[in-house]
């Protein structure tokens, strides 16, 4: 993947080394930053093709590094690597607009096979599947919008994640194991109820105060969006 350039921000210079180091030996050209100040201003100045972003970090955290980033760029994927690893930091770590969240300590092995995938991801061309549509709802990948009646709706990188699988899925019953291999790109545990809590948020923004209802839970099997 020569050309493609990613900004760690990781103010553990042993740790940003051996990110560094591991990604410029499988090709990519990085750059680093070990502040959270520094790291927002390199992010907004160039076009980098990925972010990797520890959250506790001096000047300014990753939280709000990360919703500055989105408020420039939508698209670029961010993958937060820290070692807060509570449900709470996560589900903070995804409303700010992460895309994945790695818990430290971490395999490179498996944070290197993340980065393919959002590379992977954000690159693939396909003009024909750029806008998903189901009943009044349409979402714009390259935009990273959505609108439902065409009201805009404001979505976090992860709830447009999810809303993106279900469109591509649309009639058809989702297990939230597919929904936790696909969206979060982890193994489901069944001990956490991460899965739900988000189907719930898309639904409120979806679904609520609208009709036809699109996002139905199929009791006992999984999810399923269609028009009722």
């Amino acid at each position: 993947m020569a050309g493609t350039q990613i900004l760690v921000i990781e103010d553990d210079r042993r740790v940003a080394s051996f990110i560094r180091k591991g990604l410029e030996e499988d090709g990519f050209q990085v750059d680093v930053a070990y502040d959270g100040l520094i790291g927002k201003r390199m992010a907004l100045a160039s076009l980098y093709d990925l972010i990797i972003l520890d959250i506790n970090l001096p000047q300014m955290n990753g939280y709000e590094v990360c919703k500055e980033i989105r408020n420039h760029n939508a698209s670029v994927p961010v993958i937060m690597l820290t070692a807060m690893g509570t449900m709470e930091d996560k589900l903070e770590g995804f409303d700010s607009g992460s895309d994945d969240y790695m818990v430290k300590p971490f395999e490179f092995k498996e944070l290197l096979a993340r980065v393919r995938v959002f590379l992977k991801r954000s690159g693939s061309p396909g003009a024909s599947s750029n806008i998903l549509k189901l009943a009044d709802v349409e979402m714009n990948l390259d935009s990273k919008t959505v609108k439902r009646s065409g009201e805009l709706i404001e979505l976090t990188a992860k709830e447009f994640q999810l809303l993106e699988f279900l469109l591509r899925n649309k009639n058809k019953v989702v297990s939230r194991a597919e929904i936790a291999e696909k969206v979060w790109e982890i193994t489901f545990d069944s001990g956490t109820n991460i899965i739900d809590v988000y189907v719930n948020f898309l639904r409120n923004k979806i679904d609520k105060n609208r009709s036809p209802k699109l996002i139905h839970t199929q009791v006992g099997m999984g999810y399923i969006i269609k028009e009722s």
